[in-house]
């Protein structure tokens, strides 16, 4: 998949089918757009395109607002957006800075230096609630009479429904808000998980817990930043992490603000994804995930973050976490064993 900031680069396509949002998770329904975008391209022998914007529009609006509660939680990162995105078959995505500029542009300058003159659509999906220009002022009925003027189709996807539920990136954020990560894999088609470079933090994993049995090399931690201030998900989690050695690895994991640390340490605060695996790979030795790309799936929720008086409850609080994910496992492998010799 072809990657440009801007539609203002010689490698963009001539032309393009086309569908535009913010695809925050890419869940079922934009899958399911997805999918009707790649054969709609095929016909027309273009390639597909999905046009996104960073960062997301309503964040644009709640700063220029001052009004930080008007922002949505992020599903996603970037990075795991494009990933899927990529998955989905799409060949040419196209990040829109949403800055001032744009959020000021007519509905009609949007679809002739956008759509039209950026991207050379000849087709442009949409979904049902798609509203666009300043004032969200051009809709599906706008666009469909500008596409009969200036030679591109258009065409809406209506709702796509799992189970009677409407499938949406609202349902997906309440949710993992919730801690109802079953529901969440439900809606996205797929486990929810994060990605990243895994990063340097204090180094204060390896010192928590050093004389605890169960503990190599204390707690350490794959730490990854989650890109945005406002994680759709928050918590303590079981999980599996992926990418660091031929099998997934168990842990117990924190997404959120370590509420329990100074908050001006090496990672500035930041919303951060530290993982502790029950099992360390020793092929990868002391320092072997720094740098690498991890991929973890956030399987369960245990709690949400506790803030602990002292570094010693910390260390409890952890070596509990690491119980409860460990029996977290063994009944779930147990449940599969079950359900495998009851197929047989």
């Amino acid at each position: 998949m072809k990657i440009f900031r801007g539609f203002r680069h010689p490698g963009i396509a001539p032309a393009s089918a086309v569908t535009l949002g913010n695809f925050d998770g890419v869940h079922r329904g934009h899958q399911a757009m997805l999918a009707l975008l790649q054969n709609e391209a095929l016909h027309r022998g273009v390639p597909s395109c999905v046009l996104t914007f960073e960062p997301h529009p309503r964040d644009y609006f709640a700063g220029a607002l001052h009004r930080p509660e008007l922002a949505p939680a992020r599903i996603g990162t970037l990075r795991d957006k494009l990933t899927e995105l990529q998955r989905c078959g799409v060949e040419q995505t196209v990040i829109l800075p949403f800055d001032a500029r744009l959020a000021a542009q007519s509905p009609q300058a949007f679809m002739d230096e956008v759509l039209v003159a950026g991207l050379g659509a000849r087709y442009v999906l949409v979904g049902d609630d798609f509203r666009f220009g300043a004032q969200r002022a051009g809709d599906y009925a706008l666009l469909d009479a500008a596409g009969a003027e200036k030679g591109f189709d258009v065409a809406r996807m209506m709702s796509y429904e799992v189970h009677g539920l409407r499938v949406s990136s609202s349902a997906v954020r309440q949710a993992l808000l919730a801690g109802r990560m079953q529901e969440a894999a439900q809606l996205l088609g797929r486990p929810y998980t994060i990605s990243g470079h895994v990063v340097h933090g204090r180094k204060l994993g390896r010192a928590l817990g050093a004389s605890n049995a169960q503990a190599d090399n204390g707690f350490r931690t794959l730490n990854l930043r989650f890109a945005h201030w406002k994680p759709a998900a928050s918590g303590i989690f079981t999980v599996l992490v992926h990418g660091l050695s031929d099998a997934p690895l168990p842990g117990v994991a924190n997404l959120g603000i370590r509420p329990s640390l100074d908050p001006n340490d090496v990672n500035g605060g930041r919303v951060l994804l530290e993982t502790h695996c029950l099992a360390w790979p020793s092929h990868l030795g002391a320092e072997g995930g720094y740098g690498k790309i991890a991929r973890v799936e956030l399987l369960h929720k245990l709690h949400d973050e506790l803030k602990y008086d002292s570094f010693d409850a910390l260390t409890a609080g952890i070596a509990r976490d690491c119980a409860d994910a460990r029996a977290w496992f063994a009944s779930h492998a147990q449940t599969r064993r079950q359900t495998t010799r009851d197929r047989i």
